[in-house]
């Protein structure tokens, strides 16, 4: 079931959850014939907050629908709206466990949770070395004149959540500041990023669809500016596939380095939206405007050696060799003289930074349009389902 499960649970490590690949949830329901104690069922409940790991949104529906059914009986409440993805999921997971008792419900939640409990190892967070703040999302560090911010939602494939936006403008305000040479953005785990968590879409605020759409078109807007006016030279290793909003900021970036298995995908039409990261812009610039309507309208997706020969990536280098070549690249950068690079760019980039602010805001302004269209909404719950068939 394809949708952001955030609010279902109150402990703090829940995260959403990308919906291009839900793992099919495999648990021994041990159980008994009496069904759990409601003392039981209370010590289980209380020890769901002790998780230290997202159990992923299929355990999570899983819960939610067995407490309902312990503590209420069968499903009895009207089905959500089409657009209430989350109210829809809840009430699909509950509605499933059809005329199964409370007593039958109290047990196998009680099973559930020791099976999460029990599957989870001691867990260890990673440290960046060098940093000046930890984030949940990225991992920062700052080493020999060089900080790195690599994207860090491996097992989503680093697509991008609200709270992954905030950080990375978080970040690169910090990058601005501090006394590196070079600032490097990269991914981690097979993939660089798959884009804009589509999950975001199913955050329904107090304010509706609008207040959602004008609220996200603000963020976008900061993400951007961020690249806009960062002030260092900025370098894009690109160590996977990379979707949407990644792509389309590579042309803010001063180097793009590529590894040969990396490529870059645009799917805006497909579902329903428009670019953004300054690409209306920066694409017909670098590569001309019939390749870049390919990309832009079309959803053509480039190889990494394509995307070089057609100005979107600086060099691509073989997989096998790929991180030692460019750490080499990089440490010669990070020696160069810093103010001189700062000013150099400040030269290349301000006959343009006003118009970039202005093409930032024009996007944005069409994508709040885009997402409030009937065709946009079609789009994003045709994406939904295609997911949750898989």
């Amino acid at each position: 079931m394809a949708v952001a499960l955030r609010k279902i649970f109150p402990w703090r490590f829940v995260r959403a959850v990308q919906v291009a690949h839900i793992p099919t949830l495999k648990l021994h329901m041990t159980g008994s014939m009496m069904g759990a104690t409601v003392e039981q069922f209370n010590h289980a409940k209380s020890q769901m907050g002790t998780l230290k790991e997202d159990p992923g949104n299929e355990a999570k529906l899983k819960i939610y629908a067995l407490f309902k059914q312990a503590t209420q009986g069968p499903c009895n409440t009207p089905k959500p709206g089409m657009l209430d993805f989350v109210g829809k999921a809840k009430w699909d997971a509950w509605k499933s466990l059809g005329s199964v008792s409370q007593e039958d419900a109290r047990q196998q939640y009680v099973d559930l949770i020791d099976s999460l409990l029990a599957a989870e190892g001691p867990a260890v967070a990673a440290q960046p070395t060098g940093s000046a703040a930890t984030f949940e999302t990225l991992l920062v560090s700052t080493e020999d004149n060089m900080t790195t911010i690599r994207l860090n939602r491996p097992q989503k494939k680093n697509a991008i959540t609200v709270e992954m936006y905030n950080e990375v403008i978080k970040a690169l305000e910090q990058a601005g500041k501090d006394d590196s040479v070079i600032t490097v953005i990269t991914g981690s785990g097979d993939f660089y990023c798959s884009g804009n968590d589509l999950t975001n879409f199913t955050k329904i605020p107090e304010g509706g669809i609008e207040q959602m759409a004008k609220n996200a078109g603000e963020l976008l807007r900061e993400f951007v500016k961020a690249f806009i006016d960062f002030p260092k030279p900025l370098i894009a290793v690109v160590n996977g596939p990379a979707v949407g909003v990644s792509v389309t900021l590579l042309g803010l970036f001063e180097i793009v380095y590529a590894t040969e298995r990396a490529t870059f995908h645009t799917p805006f039409s497909q579902l329903g939206q428009s670019p953004e990261g300054c690409s209306s812009y920066t694409f017909p610039k670098m590569m001309g405007n019939a390749k870049a309507s390919e990309m832009l309208l079309f959803n053509k997706k480039l190889t990494a050696v394509q995307a070089c020969a057609q100005g979107l990536v600086t060099e691509v280098f073989p997989d096998s060799s790929f991180q030692t070549e460019v750490a080499t690249r990089l440490k010669a950068y990070a020696k160069l003289p810093r103010n001189s690079l700062a000013l150099s760019k400040q030269l290349i980039r301000g006959t343009e930074k006003e118009h970039l602010h202005t093409v930032n805001d024009q996007e944005v302004e069409r994508l709040v349009e885009r997402w409030l269209s009937d065709e946009c909404m079609q789009a994003i719950m045709s994406f939904f389902q295609a997911k949750a068939k898989l």
